[in-house]
């Protein structure tokens, strides 16, 4: 049974579908155009794109934020609508927390980051404990060189992700030791697949896969 997952919190529009735990299809991309242009005819693309009908369906995660409002209310709107026509659940899923999702990374602090503007970001830290990802520090807005001088003072080694690092961290500000940048700095609709299990159920993300997805949408087997 495949699940839908919609991201439109930030400036790239990524929707991806699916199935048994496993990533079926995958469209990411940041385009001139508005969200409110491309997000249903990705949509209808990643469905073909997964052989998969909207009728065969099982349910829908949709990113919650935070994030561009706009973007949010746009991905929301696409998401609530289809649960109702369709009659599916909807999950939805911590934009900060779906970006965590892709360190899987145990014994390190991962630092979501994603841009409030005027150098400020939304943050929130999270770490591996046996296989689930808890939050460390809750969600706050920070000005970013703050967040930096915090993440010096942790006593474990950084990893620091969104698109805040590569707006306004990579070549504009020197790290501290210990403090890196993870790869894959925005957002994206696999994240939300993995994101939306229920606490102490989702799984990290492997490369095409992501088997904590079903957790939320499904009684236990």
């Amino acid at each position: 049974m495949s699940i839908l997952a919609i991201d439109t919190a930030t400036q790239v529009s990524s929707v991806a579908v699916a199935d048994e735990g496993k990533l079926s299809a995958e469209l990411t991309m940041q385009a001139r155009l508005t969200h409110s242009e491309t997000l249903m005819p990705h949509i209808e693309q990643v469905l073909r794109m997964a052989a998969v009908k909207k009728e065969e369906l099982a349910g829908i995660a949709v990113s919650i934020g935070p994030g561009s409002f706009t973007g949010l209310r746009i991905g929301l709107a696409a998401a609530k609508a289809m649960a109702y026509t369709l009659g599916l659940p909807i999950v939805g899923v911590s934009t900060l927390k779906a970006l965590a999702y892709h360190v899987p990374v145990p014994g390190v602090r991962i630092v979501s980051l994603l841009d409030a503007q005027k150098g400020n970001a939304y943050v929130e830290s999270y770490r591996w404990e046996q296989g689930t990802l808890s939050v460390v520090d809750a969600v706050e807005v920070a000005k970013v060189t703050d967040i930096v001088a915090h993440c010096a003072r942790i006593a474990e080694p950084v990893l620091l992700t969104g698109d805040v690092v590569q707006k306004k961290i990579i070549g504009k500000m020197e790290l501290p030791a210990g403090v890196m940048t993870a790869p894959g700095q925005y957002p994206d609709a696999a994240g939300s697949l993995c994101g939306h299990a229920r606490p102490g159920r989702a799984q990290s993300r492997p490369s095409g896969q992501c088997h904590g997805y079903r957790a939320g949408l499904y009684p236990p087997q």
